[in-house]
């Protein structure tokens, strides 16, 4: 696919995907859906982990309402269940791990776009907002589905009605996101870690996302039992003979990433 409104690098098992509509504060059109879905496929299959940013001063500020009559007469319906719900599930089922770098703005969709990536990196200086109700919405884009899982009902019941403003700083102590970061140090940080996951272990990783999400749906018991089919799995890999190894001679592992 030729990107148009993203762009899409690779470097030393990191894809980085740059949401590319700055003017438009990295507004979600169509094309840019399809985009996003298509490259962290790609991504899924060629790099160790994915990491996923906003050009200029915004990461993203949800969907391109454009002028008012174009906003007011889009298909939601058809628009979230077609170009949403292929593009969320590209991010949420990616075999590899996916971070959401928020550079700034993360508004409507576009917050719950990062909130659908395995771990969210915030500028201080940025900040979330479920603005749906301002304009007569539920949140969407997963929304439903993440907020109460990490803010837990109360915060999530909050932001969804309210539509306030969530610093980076709130969302890191409400647990909404992994790390708010100083600005000044925002890029180097978020690159060094996302550097840290293309050098581990993939195949743990990608159990790690399976049995986490799965806890929701299951048991104990059935949990307990896909632990040790999924470590049963992990414990095969060649990174886990040079993790041992290379705790045994005490050094760091040089894992392959199978």
């Amino acid at each position: 696919m030729d990107y148009q409104t993203i762009t899409y690098e690779l470097n030393d098992g990191m894809a980085v995907i740059t949401m590319n509509r700055a003017d438009k504060y990295n507004a979600l059109t169509t094309q840019m859906r399809a985009e996003i879905e298509h490259a962290f496929t790609r991504g899924g299959r060629d790099a160790r982990v994915i990491v996923i940013t906003g050009a200029g001063k915004a990461f993203c500020s949800g969907q391109d309402l454009g002028d008012r009559a174009t906003g007011a007469s889009i298909d939601l319906e058809r628009t979230l269940r077609d170009e949403y719900a292929p593009m969320l599930r590209a991010i949420i089922n990616c075999p590899v791990p996916t971070i959401a770098a928020v550079n700034g703005a993360a508004a409507g969709a576009g917050a719950n776009l990062a909130l659908a990536t395995d771990v969210v990196f915030a500028t201080e200086s940025a900040y979330f907002l479920q603005a749906f109700t301002r304009i007569g919405l539920i949140p969407d884009a997963g929304g439903t589905y993440t907020l109460p899982r990490q803010m837990g009902m109360a915060k999530a019941m909050g932001a969804a009605l309210f539509a306030d403003k969530i610093s980076a700083r709130q969302a890191d102590e409400w647990g909404m996101i992994w790390e708010a970061v100083e600005d000044h140090l925002f890029q180097a940080h978020w690159r060094a870690k996302a550097a840290q996951l293309a050098a581990g272990p993939t195949a743990a990783y990608a159990a790690v996302k399976e049995v986490i999400r799965d806890s929701w749906n299951n048991t104990l018991e059935e949990q307990l039992t896909l632990e040790a089919k999924e470590q049963g799995k992990c414990g095969k890999t060649r990174d886990f003979k040079e993790g041992v190894l290379a705790f045994t001679e005490k050094r760091a592992a040089a894992f392959e990433g199978r």
